[in-house]
């Protein structure tokens, strides 16, 4: 992302077509950003919405950056019922769709201002900022770029009510971004603005500015990190505000007790290689900072901010992610967050392809269906070596994909830097529970959940299996039923399924549910005939108690009652 002070990528929302290509221009500068298009009118946009005003309240309470693309109106008449403390809201930017003009419009102390400005220049137009402060310094003092932090809002505030009165002000202390702001500069000023990282009492005449250029090393065996972090500071007279990082140990680097910390701090951890001594392993990091050692941690402070990117490296990431059916919108947020955040993406080629459109800066990773073991050795791989990597499943992860053999992959491992890296497994919505719902709900009831896919067991099992749950009446979802290799066992499990089911119990046939061109259709178990199914099939196979009634419109709902025997 550009120079944005924020921890969330911004949305970027837009109303048709015609403001595609600007917002596309938006999302070069901020690649991480999301694009929100209205269904019917647009396409190519990671997101689809039917609401206008309840995505963009559902984003402004999200606390995510908005860049609205249309009328300046627009957005505040949806946000107004919204807005509160404004040292609490998001950036939000209306933006002309033809890129002709930027208008921030709320979120000055979260780095609207910013934002205006870097877009203005990504489009060729000025900015319409209006903030006094700003206009009249050059600067935002509430809001100090990336590196540096305010001590207290509303002191700042008052402290630049009181410049814009005519107040003069010197600076105390290492800001190269002050000098060149156009403030009202005088040696004997009584008004101070202070930059550093040491802890000072409050006082009205005097704007403090931390300087993020402390960092702290810890050990994993340490029993309470933060109070000891924080008690650490405090003897040392350090401000808690210009804490940059926590360093480690790689061998912690799945440490519990260190993300929690670091969680309570709101700071990042990061990790280097294991040395004989805390103090050792500052050195490696950072040489130039003078330390001390306090209690148990090691305190290092630099001259300058810390650039925490270039500050030992972080723990690796690899999720597991389910892309639900294939439409974008039953893709969880969850999920979509993740590949936003990723920068290497690994899965067989089409399930790839649908996860997109991707950034210029993410690295595929296309293999075949059947190389689910190499790749998930792969997957960890990269990620033991700090990148955050996602695998691509379609459906769920854990239903007959990819998080098994990711699992199994790391089971069998005997590489420590594999078993520290932080594994997730984000689910999605799966081809039967998709097919079931476009249907009405075949699954309303217990049912059985079945691959009949021989390639990884036995042909006897799968029968057996069948045998079983059909005796048990219980609904049942077929994956894999029917391939070029494997033409007859369909009909060999519709064989055993009749013995226990009468002819005129419903069947789902769902193909390509939630992609396009999907079709659904609904036979009886006598009516259905292997050559009605193809791999891309979920077949849902009702119980003696499943029902169809005629649907309004043409077609009919299949549903599965709750209750079993006798209705209550």
């Amino acid at each position: 992302m550009a120079g944005m002070n924020m921890r969330k990528a911004p949305a970027i929302v837009i109303l048709g077509a015609g403001s595609l290509a600007t917002a596309q221009r938006i999302q070069q500068l901020y690649p991480q950003a999301t694009l929100h298009g209205l269904r019917g009118r647009v396409e190519a946009v990671d997101s689809l919405y039917e609401s206008f005003g309840e995505t963009l309240r559902g984003l402004y309470q999200q606390d995510t950056p908005i860049i609205a693309l249309c009328a300046a109106g627009i957005v505040i008449r949806t946000l107004a019922s919204l807005l509160s403390e404004k040292d609490v809201e998001p950036p939000v930017l209306a933006v002309a769709e033809d890129g002709s003009a930027v208008v921030p419009l709320l979120g000055g102390l979260g780095g609207v201002n910013l934002m205006a400005r870097e877009i203005g220049e990504a489009l060729g137009v000025a900015p319409a900022i209006t903030t006094s402060g700003e206009l009249r310094f050059g600067t935002c003092l509430l809001n100090p770029p990336e590196g540096y932090t305010l001590a207290d809002l509303e002191q700042g505030k008052r402290f630049v009510s009181d410049l814009l009165a005519g107040q003069s002000v010197r600076i105390e202390g290492d800001a190269p971004w002050l000098a060149q702001a156009q403030l009202p500069a005088d040696a004997h000023a009584q008004r101070t603005i202070h930059v550093g990282y040491q802890a000072r009492p409050d006082h009205r005449d005097e704007l403090l500015i931390h300087s993020r250029s402390v960092l702290v090393a810890v050990s994993a065996t340490q029993s309470d990190l933060t109070t000891e972090v924080r008690a650490a500071l405090a003897e040392a007279n350090i401000a808690e505000q210009a804490l940059a990082c926590l360093l480690a140990s790689e061998q912690d680097m799945a440490a519990p007790a260190l993300h929690q910390a670091a969680r309570v701090l709101d700071v990042p951890l990061r990790f280097t290689a294991p040395a004989d001594s805390l103090q050792s392993m500052v050195a490696h990091v950072v040489p130039e900072a003078q330390t001390l050692a306090v209690s148990n941690v090691v305190i290092a402070a630099t001259p300058a901010p810390i650039e925490v990117a270039k500050v030992g490296r972080v723990r690796g990431r690899l999720a597991v992610i389910g892309l639900g059916p294939g439409a974008a919108e039953l893709m969880v947020p969850a999920v979509k967050a993740e590949l936003a955040r990723a920068e290497d993406v690994l899965g067989y080629e089409t399930y790839v392809r649908m996860a997109g459109p991707f950034r210029a800066d993410q690295v595929l990773h296309c293999t075949d269906n059947r190389e689910e073991m190499q790749r998930a050795r792969h997957a960890f791989e990269l990620a033991a070596s700090g990148r955050s990597v996602v695998v691509v499943s379609s459906g769920d992860p854990g239903v007959f994909a990819m998080a098994a053999a990711v699992l199994e992959a790391l089971h069998e491992s005997s590489d420590p830097a594999w078993h520290r890296v932080d594994l997730e497994i984000l689910p999605g919505v799966s081809a039967s529970l998709a097919t079931a719902a476009q249907a009405g709900a075949p699954l309303g009831h217990d049912f059985c959940v079945m691959s009949l896919s021989d390639n990884l067991k036995p042909w006897s099992i799968i029968e057996k299996r069948l045998d079983l749950a059909a005796q048990a009446d219980l609904v049942l979802a077929f994956y894999n039923p029917i391939s070029k290799s494997r033409p007859t066992q369909l009909g060999v499990a519709l064989d055993i399924v009749r013995r226990h089911r009468q002819g005129q119990t419903p069947v789902v046939l769902g193909r390509d549910i939630g992609r396009p061109g999907q079709t659904l259709r609904v036979v009886t178990l006598a009516e259905l005939q292997p050559e009605m199914v193809d791999m891309r099939t979920m077949v849902l196979i009702g119980s003696s108690l499943t029902c169809t009634f005629a649907r309004d419109g043409g077609g009919q709902w299949v549903y599965t009652p709750r209750w079993y025997g006798e209705k209550p």
